[in-house]
């Protein structure tokens, strides 16, 4: 009897030792978690009503080649300092112009090639492109798929049921008056965009790390 189940045991057990070496490349390649510092991106995360810091999935797209889409947040690596990690969003890719916020010198700016521009939600608490410019799309590192802690907000990060009404009210607003100050430019092809934009699908996976980005 005691042999039949150590056999039936070891049988279930085989398959899970065999995929777990891929498991842990894949997650060590695509998926991390990351908890959220600052207020820059208020409300969309760390918003005033939350006791607790955010933690995010993020899928490390620029493993795999992927084009990021206007609004996704995003980690990136400070043009000033490569040493500090920002989370921001993004606003504009190459070809759009953006009218700029102070203290940006310049009132509108062309975004240049393998460029983007990125911005913190919250204006006054955001060290972002209206300080040093459109960034290489180099220094983005992943792209933030979902907030999992604290469970109330369990979720993407744009959705409306784990938000406040105010809260929500607040983030359409900063939404709104962000995409106005945005004139895209013309694609002769749109599917690249929209097939990144629709890639929402995802896998869970062993996560290899915590990171901390602000």
């Amino acid at each position: 009897m005691w042999g039949a189940l150590k056999s039936s045991r070891t049988a279930r057990l085989w398959p899970i030792l065999y995929w777990l070496p891929t498991g842990i490349v894949f997650a060590s390649h695509w998926f991390e978690l990351k908890a959220i510092t600052g207020r820059s991106m208020q409300p969309t995360l760390n918003p005033n009503s939350s006791l607790w810091r955010d933690i995010g999935l993020f899928r490390r797209d620029v493993d795999i080649d992927a084009k990021y889409s206007r609004e996704d947040i995003v980690t990136l690596r400070s043009p000033e300092n490569h040493e500090r990690l920002l989370i921001k969003r993004i606003v504009a890719k190459e070809g759009d112009t953006v009218r700029t916020l102070p203290p940006y010198p310049d009132a509108e700016v062309v975004i240049p090639k393998n460029h983007v521009w990125v911005e913190g939600d919250e204006h006054f608490w955001s060290d972002d492109s209206n300080r040093f410019g459109p960034i290489s799309e180099c220094l983005v590192e992943s792209r933030l798929v979902m907030v999992v802690w604290p469970l109330s907000r369990f979720g993407a990060p744009n959705s409306k049921p784990t938000q406040s009404d105010k809260e929500y009210l607040a983030q359409t607003h900063k939404e709104q008056v962000r995409c106005s100050r945005v004139k895209q430019a013309k694609q002769p092809h749109s599917t690249q965009e929209s097939s990144a934009e629709s890639d929402s699908t995802w896998i869970p996976v062993y996560i290899r790390t915590l990171f901390e980005c602000a």
